[in-house]
C-alpha cells in the first residue's frame, strides 16, 4: 500500500474515511485500494446451505455511524441523552468500567440481555436480564489501565460487583445508564470490550486446525459467542454439508476432535454472537481466523496440513541449508516486484505460468534472466507485494474481464481511451496490489495455477524455493494494520464476525476508525497481537519467507514489533529448519491518525522504532533527492531533479529561496546517506557542526531518527506514486534530452545505491520503468503496470493514466506524453540496465558502503564540500578504513583504504578541491572503468593538485587501493 510517509515537507493529511487520501508523503496508494472490491450481496447464510434472510433491526456502519436520532429504540418521549448504537464506556477490567460520563452524582446501573432485547426510551433502558448498580471509584483509573488505554486515561472509573458471573455477561448485550434521584434516565450507552477480554480470557494454546496421526482438532478462541458449530464440506463449492458439529467451549475456545478423513475436506464455522453494528444476536458463517488453505471463492477453509510430504516441493526441508549467505543485515538490498507484473507480459514464461507463482520457476524466462543479473550484481532480497488472501481480484481465473491490447494500442500515447476502457473493467480483471487483506495466513488463490486444495500453498513453495536457488531471498509484504471488511454480512469480514468489536480498533463512540482506510486493526489488544505473531511464525516455517515488509507500521503498537522481531531471531534450523536471525523486518513508520503521538499506546513510528534493530522507510532522502513530496506540486524540483541549477518554470520563490532549498535538500540527502543517523555529526549548509537530529525538515521535524544503519531503508521510489523514470520526466524541464533524463534517474539510484543503510529499489527502475505517468497503479490493470524484460520498451506513452487519481495533472502529463522524445529507446534501457548493475557491483565491492553499526560510520564517513562557500549540487563523501597493524580504525576492507563519492548534480562538469584528500593515491573505481557509460569514464582526479573532475550528472567513485 501506499508508502504513506510522513513528509517531512508537508503537515500531517487529514485523513477522512470517504475520501481517504494518500498517506502523507507517505506512499500515495494505500488508502485506495482497499476500497477496490465491488458491493458483494449481503448474506448471513453458508454457500449451498438452507437459506434466510432478513433486515437487521439496526445496521451502522463505521464509516456512516448512525446518530440517535437514527437510533428506533431512542425515539420515545422524553428524549434521553444518549444511543446504543454508541459505545461510549469501556469494560477494561473484570472490576472496572471507565466512562466519561458527565452525570455529576447520579446512580449508574449495567444492564445485560442474553437476546439483545433492549432498548432506550424515555423511561430508560428496558428489556434486560441483569441489572446492577455500579459504584464510582473517587481515585480514577488503575495506572495499568492508562497504560493500556491512554485515550481514556482521565475517564471515571466505575466498580462492578465481585460477585457478578462477567464471563456470562460478556456474551449478552451490555449498556451502561445513569440515573438522576428521581429515577430519570440521564445518559445511556454500550460498552467496548477489548480490556476485560483480555484480561479474562488471554489464551496461548493451540488455535486452527491441529492434525495428529489419528485425528484433526479445531479451536477457535470466540468468548463473546453463545454458540459455534462448524460444517463440514467435501468440495471447495455447492452440496450440502457432509456433517455440522457443534463445538464445545472451555473459557473462551470453543473446540472438536475430528476423524482424519476431514483433511482435504473444507469448513465454515457459524457464531451465534452478539454483534454490536446491527444490537442483534446474529447468526456469522465465517473462515478460521487461522486458515491456512481456501476455497477459490474463499467462502470455504481447506483442511490442510503442510508438514504433509505431498505439500512439499522436492528438496524443501534442507532450503534452510540452500539459502543465499547473509553475514549481516547491512549487507541486504532490496528489489520491490509485484507477482502479477513480474510475468503478465512475459511472453517467454508459459501461458499457464503467467502472473502466479509458477513465473518464478521459469529457469530460461527473460524474467528470471532479469533477476538473476541482479542477483549476480549484488541484489540480496526480493520484496513481494502482498500474497495473502485479500480482497479485489477473484481467485477464478475464468472471472476475469480484460481489454484487447491490440486495441489499447491503436490510439494515441496522450489518449485518454485507454484509461476509460482499463478503468471499465478494472475491478473485474485479475490486477490489484493486493493491499486489501481478508485472511493473512493463505497464499492468495488468483497467482495459483488453481485455487482450490493445496496448490496454491504448494505454488508458493515452489516460488520461495526458485528464488533462493538463483541467490535471492523473499521478503513477504504483510498488511496487519487493516482488513478489508467488516460487520456480520460482508463475505470478506472473518474476524469481526468471530469476536465482534474486539480485533478493530474503534474511537470513543464505538465506531470502527478508519485512518489507514477502513477497519483499522488493533495490535494494543492480546489477541490481536498474538494473531499477527503466530501469522508471521506461520510464514517464516511453513513458507521460508526470509523477511517481512509492515504494511503502515506505525498503526502497529511498537511492543507488538519487538516481539515479532524476538520471536522470529528465536528460531533455529535444528528446531524449525529456519535461521530466525537472519531473517529482516521493516515498515512504513508513519504517525498519524489515532495512533499519532502515541494516542493508543507506543507506536512503531519511526522516531519510537529506533534501537530496535527494525527498519523503517526514509521519505527524507527520497523528497531530497526528487523535490516536494508526492502530495506537492508535480513540477516542485529537487536535488538531482534541477532544483536552482536548471529551473523548469515553477515558481519556488526567489533565488535565494531557491539556493537555500538545495542546501538544505543536501543536507538532508547526506544525513540519508549516514543511515540518517541521530547522532552523526556533520557540517550542515551554514557551515555548523550539528547532529542529524538537528537537521530538520520543512516541517521543522529532525530529518534523522535511526541509532542503528539497518533502522534505515533508503528509497527514492516505491510500488506508490510515480516511477522514478516518471517522476523525473515531470520535474524536469520540458526541453532537456531524454539521454539526460536516463542520467538523472540513474543518479537518483546512485545516492541510494552507495549510501550506508539498507537500499531499497522498485523493480524496473533499473529499466527506465514508465506507468505512463500513473502516480497510483494499484488498480490500473496490466496495460499501465507493464515491465519488459526483454528491455524493447519501457512503457511510457500507452495513454494519459486513469483519472480517479491523476486528472488534475492531465494538462502537465498530455503534452509530455504526446512528445515522442520523451520516450527512450531500446538503446537507452540495455544501457540504464548495466549502468545499474555496476552500481550494485560497487556497493559489494567494498565492506565500507555497508557498515554496521553507528560507531562505524560516524568514524569513517565525512563529507566535504559542506558549509556556505560550498558548491551547490556536488555532494563529496569520503569513507576511511584502517591499515592492518596500525592504531586508530581496524582495517575492515583489504583492497581500498579510502573511497571517494562525488554526486554531481549540476548540468555541467564540476572540479573540486579538498586540501584534506590531496596526495592520496586514488582512481577511479574499476567498474567504472571498464563502465559500458563512456561519460563516467571522463572522471578524473590529479594526485598534485587534489582536484576531482566529474561529468555532469554523473556519480563518481574514485578508490585508493592497498599497496599503491
Amino acid at each position: 500500500m501506499p508508502l504513506y510517509t510522513c513528509s517531512p515537507l508537508l503537515p500531517p493529511p487529514t485523513v477522512n474515511s470517504h475520501s481517504p487520501p494518500h498517506r502523507r508523503a507517505y506512499s500515495s496508494s494505500s488508502i485506495r485500494r482497499r476500497f477496490t472490491s465491488r458491493p458483494k450481496p449481503i448474506s448471513s447464510f453458508p454457500p449451498n446451505s438452507a437459506k434466510f434472510s432478513r433486515t437487521p433491526l439496526l445496521q451502522c456502519s463505521s464509516s456512516f455511524p448512525m446518530t440517535a436520532e437514527q437510533d428506533s429504540s431512542s425515539t420515545s418521549q422524553p428524549q434521553v441523552q444518549g444511543s446504543l448504537l454508541k459505545s461510549r464506556a469501556f469494560w477494561v477490567s473484570e472490576s472496572i468500567i471507565a466512562w466519561d460520563v458527565d452525570a455529576g452524582n447520579d446512580s449508574c446501573y449495567l444492564f445485560a440481555s442474553e437476546t439483545a432485547a433492549l432498548s432506550l426510551t424515555g423511561d430508560g433502558v428496558l428489556g434486560e436480564d441483569v441489572k446492577v448498580q455500579l459504584q464510582e471509584d473517587r481515585h480514577g483509573l488503575p495506572e495499568n489501565v492508562k497504560a493500556k488505554f491512554p485515550h481514556i486515561k482521565d475517564y471515571r472509573a466505575f466498580t462492578v460487583p465481585p460477585d457478578l458471573d462477567v464471563k456470562s455477561l460478556l456474551k449478552a448485550q451490555l449498556a451502561v445508564a445513569t440515573f438522576s434521584s428521581d429515577g430519570r434516565c440521564s445518559d445511556a450507552t454500550g460498552l467496548q470490550l477489548p480490556g476485560v477480554l483480555d484480561e479474562l480470557f488471554s489464551y496461548d494454546g493451540p488455535l486452527g486446525a491441529v492434525y495428529s496421526k489419528e485425528a484433526v482438532s479445531l479451536y477457535l478462541w470466540a468468548p463473546t459467542s453463545q454458540a459455534v458449530s462448524v460444517l463440514i464440506y467435501k468440495e471447495p463449492s455447492g452440496g450440502n454439508p457432509l456433517e455440522i458439529v457443534q463445538l464445545e467451549e472451555v473459557n473462551g475456545v470453543w473446540s472438536t476432535r475430528g476423524p482424519k478423513t476431514w483433511e482435504g475436506c473444507y469448513y465454515v464455522y457459524e457464531v451465534s454472537v452478539y454483534h454490536p453494528s446491527t444490537l442483534q444476536i446474529e447468526k456469522c458463517y465465517a473462515d478460521d481466523p487461522y486458515a491456512r488453505g481456501l476455497s477459490a471463492d474463499g467462502r470455504r477453509t481447506l483442511f490442510i496440513n503442510l508438514d504433509s510430504d505431498h505439500i512439499k516441493p522436492e528438496g524443501w526441508d534442507k532450503l534452510v541449508d540452500e539459502k543465499p549467505d547473509i553475514h549481516s543485515s547491512s549487507d541486504i538490498s532490496i528489489y520491490e516486484l509485484h507477482i502479477r507484473d513480474f510475468s503478465a507480459n512475459d511472453q517467454t514464461v508459459l501461458p499457464e505460468f503467467r502472473s502466479g507463482y509458477l513465473a518464478f520457476t521459469s529457469q530460461d524466462s527473460a524474467g528470471v534472466s532479469h533477476l538473476k543479473k541482479l542477483s549476480d550484481a549484488g541484489i540480496t532480497h526480493v520484496h513481494l507485494l502482498p500474497a495473502y488472501q485479500f480482497a479485489g481480484v477473484d481467485d477464478e481465473k475464468g472471472n476475469w474481464k480484460s481489454v484487447d491490447s491490440k486495441i489499447l494500442e491503436k490510439f494515441p500515447s496522450d489518449s485518454s481511451e485507454q484509461q476509460a476502457l482499463i478503468t471499465a473493467i478494472q475491478n473485474d480483471d485479475g490486477y490489484n496490489w493486493g493491499y486489501n487483506p481478508v485472511l493473512w495466513g493463505v497464499p492468495k488463490g488468483s497467482y495459483a495455477s488453481n485455487a482450490n486444495g493445496s496448490y496454491r500453498a504448494i505454488e508458493f513453495r515452489k516460488m520461495v524455493q526458485a528464488l533462493n536457488r538463483f541467490g535471492l531471498r523473499v521478503v513477504l509484504d504483510v498488511v496487519y494494520n487493516h482488513l478489508h471488511g467488516s460487520g456480520p454480512f460482508d463475505e470478506n469480514s472473518v474476524l469481526d464476525k468471530i469476536v465482534p468489536g474486539y480485533y478493530l480498533r474503534r474511537n470513543t463512540d464505538g465506531f470502527i476508525e478508519n485512518s489507514t482506510c477502513v477497519n483499522n486493526t488493533a495490535s494494543e489488544h492480546f489477541m490481536v497481537e498474538r494473531l499477527i505473531l503466530d501469522d508471521l511464525l506461520h510464514w517464516a516455517v511453513d513458507f521460508k519467507v526470509d523477511g517481512f515488509r509492515f504494511d503502515l507500521m506505525g498503526h502497529i503498537m511498537k511492543r507488538t514489533m519487538v516481539k515479532a522481531k524476538d520471536a522470529l531471531c528465536s528460531l533455529t534450523k535444528d528446531r524449525d529448519r529456519v535461521d530466525g536471525s537472519s531473517i529482516y523486518i521493516y515498515g512504513e513508520g508513519w504517525d498519524f491518525g489515532e495512533v499519532a503521538n502515541n494516542g493508543r499506546g507506543v507506536n512503531a513510528s519511526q522516531f519510537n522504532i529506533c534501537g530496535t534493530g527494525i527498519g523503517s522507510f526514509n521519505d527524507r532522502i527520497r523528497d531530497a533527492i526528487l523535490g516536494g513530496s508526492p502530495f506537492g506540486h508535480p513540477l516542485q524540483q529537487g536535488f538531482v531533479t534541477g532544483l536552482l541549477l536548471q529551473p523548469n518554470g515553477y515558481d519556488h520563490g526567489p533565488e535565494v529561496v531557491a539556493e537555500r532549498m538545495l542546501a538544505e535538500s543536501k543536507d538532508h540527502i547526506q544525513v540519508g546517506m549516514a543511515a540518517n543517523l541521530r547522532d552523526f555529526v556533520l557540517t550542515n549548509f551554514e557551515g555548523k557542526e550539528v547532529k542529524g537530529s538537528e537537521v530538520l525538515t520543512y516541517g521543522g521535524t529532525s530529518v534523522a531518527y535511526a541509532l542503528d544503519p539497518t533502522e534505515t531503508v533508503n528509497y527514492a521510489s516505491a510500488h506508490d506514486n510515480e516511477t522514478l523514470f516518471d517522476i523525473v520526466s515531470l520535474k524536469t524541464p520540458f526541453e532537456i534530452s531524454v539521454e539526460e533524463r536516463c542520467r538523472i534517474n540513474l543518479l537518483a539510484s546512485s545516492i541510494i545505491a552507495l549510501s550506508q543503510g539498507i537500499p531499497f529499489f522498485h523493480s524496473g527502475d533499473e529499466m527506465l520503468r514508465s506507468k505512463s505517468l500513473d502516480r497510483d497503479s494499484y488498480n490500473s490493470g496490466d496495460w499501465f503496470n507493464r515491465i519488459d524484460f526483454t528491455y524493447n520498451s519501457n512503457n511510457w506513452g500507452v495513454g494519459l493514466p486513469p483519472k480517479e487519481k491523476n486528472e488534475k495533472s492531465w494538462p502537465l502529463m498530455k503534452p509530455r506524453l504526446a512528445e515522442p522524445s520523451f520516450k527512450p529507446q531500446k538503446s537507452h534501457i540495455h544501457a540504464a540496465v548495466e549502468n545499474f548493475s555496476d552500481l550494485l557491483r560497487i556497493r559489494y565491492s567494498s565492506p565500507l558502503f555497508r557498515l554496521r553499526t553507528a560507531n562505524a560510520i560516524q568514524e569513517r564517513v565525512r563529507f566535504h564540500n559542506t558549509g556556505p562557500a560550498s558548491v551547490p549540487g556536488v555532494i563529496v563523501m569520503s569513507i576511511e578504513d584502517g591499515h592492518e597493524g596500525l592504531p586508530g580504525l581496524s582495517q575492515l576492507d583489504p583492497i581500498y583504504s579510502y573511497i571517494v563519492v562525488i554526486v554531481n548534480a549540476r548540468p555541467t562538469e564540476v572540479s573540486f578541491t579538498s586540501p584534506s584528500i590531496r596526495a592520496r593515491t586514488l582512481q577511479l573505481h574499476p567498474v567504472q572503468v571498464k563502465s559500458n557509460d563512456e561519460i563516467v569514464k571522463r572522471s578524473t582526479y590529479d594526485r598534485g593538485s587534489g582536484c576531482f573532475t566529474v561529468p555532469a550528472r554523473t556519480t563518481s567513485v574514485f578508490v585508493e587501493p592497498r599497496g599503491v
